[in-house]
Parts: structure tokens; sequence; C-alpha cells
């Protein structure tokens, strides 16, 4: 009988521990919403775009067209990102 009491009482100390540990969790977790939140408005306009693609392209053509300069410059130095990345990828070891 006093083992059965003894291990009711671990149990018990357990669940406490447990439920003490969620809810210090939760509260870490809190600060953290402003940032998921960012993440999922993030992802719904990614998502947005991608189900309206004549809207980047749009903006992408008038852009072109007011300030091609501007826009060569920046698709030059997209292009010297990518194949900058496109190298560090291929020195990093696979997974």
């Amino acid at each position: 009988m006093p083992r059965e009491i003894e291990l009711a009482l671990k149990k018990q100390r357990l669940q406490m521990q447990s439920a003490a540990l969620r809810h210090r969790f939760a509260d870490h977790a809190l600060a953290l919403q402003p940032v998921f939140g960012l993440a999922d408005r993030g992802r719904a306009a990614v998502l947005w775009l991608r189900s309206h693609p004549a809207l980047p392209v749009a903006i992408l053509v008038a852009l072109l067209v007011a300030r091609p300069r501007a826009m060569l410059r920046l698709a030059r130095r997209g292009w010297i990102v990518w194949l900058t990345l496109r190298k560090l990828r291929g020195l990093l070891p696979a997974r």
C-alpha cells in the first residue's frame, strides 16, 4: 500500500510540474506571436500574388518602361546575387 501511495504522489507531482511547464511555454510563445503574425501575413501575400500573377508582371513592366536604367541595374545585381548563391550552395555539404 505505501508503494501505491508513493507512486500516486509521484504521478501528481509530475502532472503539476507538466502543467507548470505548459504555462511557461505558453507565456514564452506569447512573445513570439508578433513574429508569427508577420510570417502569416507574408505567406498570405505570397499566396495572393501567386493567384494574381498579372499584378507583379504589370508592375514590373511599368517600372521597366518608367525607369529602364534602374531596372537594368537591379537585374544585374540580382543576377550577381543569384550566381553567388549558386556557388555558395555548391560549397556547402549536401544534406
